[in-house]
């Protein structure tokens, strides 16, 4: 009885070893299929950097863009710079009656001894204000008003469109005793255009002129200080 209890259970315990090689045979089977676990994330690797990629061209598009606009802004930038004037090319063209237009202005006073020509560019495209305005006053003196030397600025007036230019011009001494004339209207010529163009003389009653005592200044950006003076 004993004997055949003792075979019982060792049949038992071998019934309980295949058992148990076989749960591990079992969970060998597990771990592999857990081994594809990681392989199918490092495929999914290659999209998540390729979105990476696509969002760094994308910021590289917006930069490029940025680039673009800085471009722009400087293109406008020298538009504004250049309406104050610029730097004269060989490819700047004269400044032609037809491209200005001139007008005059009481300066200081009463007595008005000088007048301010003003010359506006009134076309889309700069162009080159050489000299001095050649200015007649009366029928009577053809002969151009003198300029002064001193007034001349150091490098060219250039235009840019709807810029101005001036340019002083002495009518008298102010005294009582010169030789005074009556003017409303006179003329003025470019230099290099032999174009005539009728300004109107400023004041109700126009100005009044000593031809004798008559200087031009030279066409400049601004009025300044001693150069001026005359």
């Amino acid at each position: 009885m004993n004997t055949a209890l003792h075979r019982s259970t060792l049949a038992l315990a071998g019934t309980a070893l295949a058992l148990s090689l076989t749960a591990c045979q079992s969970g060998t089977g597990t771990e592999t299929s857990g081994a594809a676990k990681p392989e199918a994330t490092v495929a999914s690797a290659p999209v998540a950097a390729t979105s990476a990629v696509d969002k760094t061209a994308g910021t590289a598009g917006s930069g490029d863009s940025a680039s673009g606009s800085t471009g722009a802004s400087g293109s406008k930038g020298s538009g504004a710079a250049g309406a104050t004037g610029g730097k004269a090319t060989a490819s700047t063209p004269a400044c032609a009656a037809a491209d200005v237009r001139i007008t005059a202005a009481l300066q200081d006073g009463p007595p008005y001894t000088h007048i301010v020509l003003t010359a506006k560019n009134t076309t889309r495209h700069s162009c080159r204000l050489a000299g001095f305005p050649r200015v007649q006053f009366l029928e009577s003196h053809k002969q151009d008003v003198p300029a002064v030397a001193k007034s001349k600025p150091a490098t060219p007036v250039v235009l840019a469109a709807g810029a101005p230019a001036y340019a002083l011009v002495k009518l008298s001494d102010g005294g009582v005793d010169e030789d005074n004339e009556p003017v409303t209207a006179f003329q003025v010529m470019l230099e290099g255009d032999a174009t005539v163009i009728t300004v109107t003389a400023p004041g109700t009653d126009g100005i009044a002129v000593d031809p004798a005592k008559a200087l031009t200044g030279y066409w400049t950006y601004e009025l300044r200080n001693g150069a001026d003076d005359f």
